[in-house]
C-alpha cells in the first residue's frame, strides 16, 4: 500500500514539474516535426485555392466554392466526419461608388475611395466634411453637434501626434459612433501608406448600417485634413450596394478524444476573405494552417486525450458571424460546457511563442514550448497572456472559455500595410513561416487536448464581466451591442 501510494505522489509531483504535461510528447514532436517538414501541403492548398477561387467573401460563389474545397480537402485527408453547418446572414456584396470633394458643392472633384461593408443598398448624401481627429467617442464629446448632418472625417488607428495612451476603436465601432452624433456618412482614412484602399465591415451587428461608408488613402487623406484647417470642404457619396440573407456553412471535422471524447479544444480560423484580393493573407494563411494541422494529426493518426474539433468559420470579417453562429449552436443544444478550450489562427504566421486569454495557462503552454525548442532552436518559447475583440475567438472568450494559439508572429510590413485590401494576394505568403505555423501548432493543439489537466477552466459571467473591464473592453463591446451586463 505504502509503495502504491509512493508511486501515485511521485507520479503526481512529476506531472506538476512538467506542467501538466507528458514526457512521451518529444516523441509525439519528432513525428509532428518531420510530417510537416516534409509533407506540409498548406503552402501549396493555399496557392491552389488562390488560383482556382480567388477570394472567398461569405454569401458569394466564390464563398460557398471556398467551403466546398475545405470540406473535400478534409475528406482527402481521411476525415470521415466532415460536416457543414449552416447558418443564416445577411450577405453583402459592392456596387457602384462615386465619391466627389471639393471647396465648393457645385465644383467637386473625384475622389479614389472603396466601400466600406454594409454600407446601404443605395445611397447619396452631400453635406460639409468635418472632422473628428481619431472618430472616438471623445473626440465628439467635446462637442456632441457638431458631427450633425454633417459627412464625418476620422483616422483608421491613432493619428500621429495624439496624446499619449490614445485608444483607438475598430472601424465598425467608429462608425457606430458617427451614426449615433447624427452624422450623414462617414470616410476613414486608411492608416497604411502608399494609396491603399481598405474594406472591411462598418456595422457593428452584421447587419445594413444606415449612413455611407467608405475609405480613402492615408495621403488623400492628410491632405484633406490640411484643407479643412483652411476652408470647408464639401462631399457627395453616391453608391449602389446588394444584400439579402443567405446560407453560409462553416466546416468541422474532428479527431475523438481517447479518454474524454466529450471534452473538447477547437481549433479554428476563419476561411473567409474580402473581395478586393484573394485574401491570401487575411486568412488564407490561418485557415489552411488549420486544415493543414488537422492532416498531420490525422496521418499521423495520433489520438489525444480530448476531442479536437478543427472548424473553419465563414464570415469572421461580416461580424464574426460563423463563430456567433457556432456558439450559439453550442449553447442551445448544451454542448458548450465540452469546449474546455478554443486555439484561434487568424494572420498566424511564424509564431515564436504562445499565447492565452488566462494567465493559468503558462506553466503547461511553457512546457510544451520547451518541447517545442529541442526541436527547433529558433521557437523562442515566449508565452503572451491577454484578450482581445474582432477574431473568432471572441465569441467563445465571452462565454468564459479560454482562448490561445501562437504569438510573437512576424508579417512584413509591407504584407500588414495589405490587410483588407486590393493587395492581399498569395505573392506575399512566406512557404516556411507558413509550414512553422503548422508545426508548432500541431504540436500545442494535440499537447493541450492531451494534457493529464487543462489548468484553466471556463469562467463564471462575472469573471469575465470583471476581466473585460480590467481590460477596456467594455466600451467597444457596448459600441456594438454585445455586452450583456447591467
Amino acid at each position: 500500500m505504502k509503495n502504491t501510494f509512493t508511486t501515485l505522489f511521485l507520479g503526481l509531483a512529476f506531472h506538476i514539474s512538467l506542467g501538466q504535461g507528458k514526457p512521451e510528447w518529444a516523441a509525439t514532436f519528432d513525428q509532428i516535426n518531420k510530417e510537416v517538414t516534409k509533407n506540409s501541403k498548406a503552402y501549396q492548398t493555399l496557392g491552389d485555392a488562390s488560383k482556382k477561387i480567388g477570394h472567398r467573401l461569405t454569401g458569394s460563389e466564390n464563398g460557398k466554392k471556398a467551403e466546398q474545397y475545405a470540406f473535400d480537402l478534409l475528406k482527402s485527408y481521411g476525415f470521415d466526419d466532415v460536416r457543414f453547418q449552416p447558418f443564416t446572414a445577411e450577405s453583402w456584396s459592392r456596387g457602384t461608388l462615386e465619391v466627389l470633394i471639393g471647396e465648393e458643392n457645385n465644383n467637386m472633384l473625384p475622389f479614389k475611395a472603396v466601400t466600406l461593408a454594409h454600407s446601404p443598398v443605395s445611397s447619396q448624401v452631400e453635406a460639409e466634411i468635418v472632422d473628428m481627429g481619431n472618430g472616438v467617442e471623445a473626440d465628439y464629446l467635446s462637442n456632441p453637434g457638431k458631427a450633425k448632418d454633417m459627412i464625418v472625417l476620422a483616422f483608421l488607428g491613432v493619428l500621429p501626434g495624439s496624446p499619449e495612451g490614445t485608444k483607438s476603436l475598430h472601424r465598425s465601432e467608429k462608425t457606430a459612433l458617427a451614426i449615433k452624433y447624427g452624422a450623414k456618412g462617414i470616410i476613414l482614412i486608411n492608416a497604411a501608406p502608399g494609396g491603399i484602399l481598405l474594406t472591411g465591415t462598418a456595422s457593428v451587428t452584421g447587419k445594413l448600417i444606415p449612413i455611407p461608408a467608405v475609405c480613402i488613402g492615408r495621403e488623400d487623406g492628410l491632405e484633406l485634413k490640411q484643407a479643412l484647417e483652411e476652408h470647408p470642404e464639401f462631399a457627395s457619396i453616391k453608391m449602389t450596394n446588394t444584400s439579402g440573407m443567405i446560407t453560409a456553412r462553416n466546416v468541422i471535422a474532428s479527431i475523438k478524444g481517447s479518454k474524454y471524447p466529450e471534452e473538447k479544444v477547437v481549433v479554428g480560423g476563419h476561411l473567409d476573405s474580402w473581395d478586393l484580393a484573394t485574401g491570401a493573407i487575411d486568412n488564407g494563411i490561418g485557415s489552411f494552417a488549420v486544415i493543414d494541422i488537422a492532416r498531420t494529426i490525422k496521418k499521423l493518426k495520433l489520438q489525444p486525450e480530448r476531442t479536437l474539433e478543427f472548424v473553419l468559420f465563414m464570415g469572421e470579417e461580416e461580424g464574426l458571424l460563423g463563430s456567433k453562429a457556432y456558439v450559439e449552436q453550442a449553447i442551445a443544444d448544451g454542448s458548450i460546457d465540452q469546449v474546455k478550450y478554443m486555439l484561434n489562427y487568424d494572420m498566424t504566421n511564424d509564431p515564436k511563442g504562445f499565447s492565452s486569454s488566462m494567465e493559468g495557462s503558462k506553466a503547461l503552454f511553457s512546457y510544451i514550448g520547451s518541447q517545442v525548442q529541442k526541436i527547433d532552436a529558433s521557437f523562442k518559447n515566449g508565452f503572451r497572456f491577454g484578450v482581445g475583440l474582432h477574431s473568432d475567438h471572441q465569441p467563445f472568450m465571452l462565454q468564459g472559455i479560454p482562448t490561445g494559439g501562437g504569438s510573437d508572429g512576424h508579417l512584413e510590413q509591407s504584407v500588414l500595410n495589405c490587410y483588407h485590401a486590393d493587395c492581399d494576394t498569395f505573392d506575399l505568403v512566406d512557404k516556411a513561416g507558413m509550414t512553422n505555423t503548422v508545426r508548432y501548432s500541431s504540436m500545442l493543439a494535440f499537447a493541450l487536448a492531451d494534457a493529464p489537466e487543462i489548468p484553466v477552466r471556463r469562467q463564471t459571467d462575472a469573471e469575465v464581466k470583471e476581466m473585460l473591464i480590467r481590460n477596456n473592453l467594455e466600451e467597444p463591446l457596448r459600441i456594438s451591442g454585445d455586452w450583456r451586463w447591467k
